[in-house]
C-alpha cells in the first residue's frame, strides 16, 4: 500500500487548494491520502519550538501508517522537514519557511527527495538556497505566500495549475509510487523547472 500524507499550513487546512491538488495527485497514482488537521493551537511559528511541535502533531499519525510515506506540507507544515529528514521520507514542501534556518537545515540533511515551490514575492522563499538544496523546484515570478499573482484571478488560477504539474513531474522523476531512494533523484541542477 502506497500513503500520502498531507500536512497543513498554519490558517487554511489540509483542504486549501494548493494542497488539496497535489494531495489529489497522489491518490490519483493510487495513494491512500492521509490529510492531517492541527488539533491544537499552535506556537509562535518565529520560533524553534514550532520544530517539535510539528513533530509531535505528525508522529502518531506516521508511526501508525508506516512505511515510508509521501509528506505533502504548506508553509507551517514545512517543520516537517526534520521528520522527513529523519524518516528518509519524499516530500512535496509548498511555500516552505526557508527563511526559518531550522527548516533550511532540515533540508539540507534530506536522503530522500523533495519537491520546492514558491513564488519571489513570497518573504519566506529563497530561491538561491531553494535550488541549492534540491534539483526539483518550482519558482514563480510574483507569486506570493499563497501562490497568487498580480492581475485577474485567473492568472492564480493557473499557477495552480502549474504546482499540480510540478508535482505530477517530480512523482515522474523520482519513480512514485515505488522505491523513492535518494539515488533516484538526479543531480542538483539537472531538472529544476524554474520559472521567471
Amino acid at each position: 500500500m502506497t500513503d500520502a500524507v498531507v500536512i497543513p499550513g498554519g490558517w487554511f487546512g489540509p483542504y486549501a487548494p494548493l494542497l488539496m491538488y497535489s494531495g489529489d495527485v497522489a491518490e490519483q497514482r493510487g495513494a491512500t491520502v492521509h490529510r492531517h488537521s492541527w488539533t491544537r493551537e499552535f506556537p509562535n511559528p518565529d520560533r524553534p519550538e514550532i520544530e517539535g511541535w510539528v513533530s509531535d502533531e505528525i508522529a502518531p499519525l506516521l508511526d501508525t501508517i508506516g512505511g515510508r510515506p509521501l509528506l505533502i506540507g504548506k508553509s507551517l507544515g514545512s517543520n516537517a522537514a526534520t521528520t522527513a529528514a529523519r524518516r528518509s521520507l519524499p516530500a512535496v514542501w509548498l511555500t516552505p519557511l526557508l527563511t526559518l534556518p531550522w527548516v533550511a537545515n532540515a533540508l539540507s540533511r534530506a536522503t530522500a527527495p523533495f519537491l520546492l515551490v514558491g513564488g519571489t514575492a513570497d518573504e519566506v522563499w529563497n530561491g538561491d538556497l531553494a535550488r541549492r538544496l534540491s534539483p526539483h523546484v518550482l519558482e514563480v515570478e510574483g507569486a506570493n505566500h499563497g501562490m497568487y499573482v498580480p492581475g485577474p484571478i485567473t492568472d492564480s488560477i493557473a499557477v495552480l495549475s502549474r504546482v499540480v504539474t510540478a508535482v505530477e513531474e517530480f512523482l515522474d522523476a523520482i519513480g512514485w509510487p515505488g522505491e523513492t531512494s535518494a539515488t533516484s533523484s538526479p543531480a542538483p541542477g539537472s531538472m529544476a523547472s524554474t520559472s521567471r
